[in-house]
């Protein structure tokens, strides 16, 4: 809770800061690589500092972090806090980074707002920070013990057995394990970090949603290309793709995300646009493995069919429950050959079906996609708390402020795989 004393001090400088958040989070980086530049191998995406994205992304979880305690002075904003742990964790994060982190973000905002922070501002966001500091950690300590290890543990070796080409621009990678150490199973939905050695000689992580239920060998994720759109080609994506082949090593980390299947027995709605089809396979496949007969909606949007990544999987799996139907939105071209319950033209409209009574959802897709699709089923008396969306890229902070507009998000094939 933030104390009586520093909360109107927040609150009247919670503007100011926000105005100025870019200029803050472009400083901040700028002076903790150049003092630091080991950080960029192995825990920063360095593909999205140099698209900028990552440049908003902590100070911006701050400053909704603030703003959160600012609101509801009783309460953390669990949702924000729990995506970011999950992040954390599936990288390694240390408890020791937070001191770090803190020196050289508390001296980028000084640099920039100059004599407005008093001594009284500067100690009000210090108490910001640190609230949100040891819910982190306090939240990654728990993560990291509900698996038996350690932060630097998080760890091991897989081993390509399969590689299989899903669309021009999406590819699923299968792994083995190879070693006889225990594998705890991802929950429905989970992802994991995948650390690749570029040419450079620098580790680059990324996370890619588990497309398959785990049989305690084996495990599925898949990867889409990111290229285009006046983006610079991304190097992870490209080297997977292009230079990992079967036999080759990968180092993951354990699965992490709290974006996961609820067990409770109501029908569920799963709605996705672009590579956000990749958790949903992942739950999917688990419902399939636990033999379910509930009532199941499957919902895509996409450029068109040949687009719809993980489409073959998704449809075989649908075929296999009972209760399961599914339905595409197609911008280009509605001709399907897939046996889908429906195809409707542009972008999803759920006013074009039926859904199940006292349903559960979960969106993944991009910011726009899923602003309009929550919209949509609050409107319709849908409980907040029935809706879940998993939200790929830098800005988790983002996802709370779904009712805003999202500068920077864009089309379907802009949603990388985290």
């Amino acid at each position: 809770m933030l104390s009586d004393r520093s909360r109107p001090v927040i609150e009247a400088t919670l503007p100011v800061v926000a105005d100025n958040i870019r200029h803050i989070a472009e400083r901040f980086y700028e002076h903790l690589f150049a003092a630091q530049p080991e950080l960029l191998d192995g825990t920063f995406n360095r593909g999205n500092q140099a698209e900028g994205t990552q440049q908003v992304a902590l100070a911006g979880s701050v400053a909704a972090f603030a703003s959160a305690l600012v609101t509801a002075p009783e309460q953390l904003p669990e949702q924000l806090l729990s995506r970011i742990a999950h992040k954390h964790a599936s990288l390694g994060v240390r408890p020791a980074q937070y001191e770090v982190l803190h020196d050289h973000l508390f001296w980028a905002i000084t640099d920039v707002l100059g004599a407005a922070v008093t001594p009284e501002v500067g100690a009000a966001w210090d108490e910001v920070y640190w609230l949100m500091a040891y819910a982190l950690i306090h939240t990654e300590r728990g993560l990291y013990s509900a698996r038996g290890v350690r932060p630097e543990t998080v760890w091991r070796e897989w081993r390509v057995t399969d590689k299989v080409p899903e669309t021009d621009a999406v590819v699923t990678f299968v792994v083995r394990r190879t070693d006889d150490r225990s594998v705890r199973t991802s929950l429905p939905g989970q992802y994991v970090t995948v650390q690749v050695p570029l040419p450079d000689g620098v580790r680059q992580p990324r996370q890619y949603s588990l497309t398959r239920a785990d049989d305690g060998e084996h495990r599925q994720f898949a990867v889409k290309r990111v290229h285009g759109a006046g983006r610079p080609d991304g190097e992870v994506s490209t080297f997977l793709c292009d230079r990992v082949d079967v036999g080759d090593h990968l180092t993951l980390s354990l699965p992490f995300g709290d974006v996961v299947l609820d067990e409770s027995g109501r029908p569920l709605v799963f709605a996705s646009a672009g590579i956000g089809i990749a958790p949903m396979a992942g739950m999917l496949s688990h419902l399939v493995a636990a033999g379910s007969h509930l009532p199941i909606r499957v919902l895509h949007a996409d450029r068109d069919e040949r687009s719809f990544a993980l489409r073959g999987q998704v449809l075989a799996d649908v075929r296999t429950l009972p209760r399961a139907k599914a339905y595409a939105w197609y911008e280009r071209d509605t001709d399907s050959d897939l046996g889908l319950a429906g195809v409707f033209p542009g972008r999803m409209d759920l006013a074009d079906l039926q859904l199940p009574d006292d349903a559960l959802y979960y969106l993944c897709g991009p910011m726009p996609f899923l602003q309009s699709v929550r919209g949509s089923l609050l409107d319709q008396g849908v409980r907040p708390r029935d809706v879940q969306y998993e939200v790929f890229g830098p800005d988790l902070w983002a996802a709370d402020l779904l009712g805003e507009p999202a500068p920077g998000a864009g089309e379907l094939d802009e949603v990388p795989a985290r």
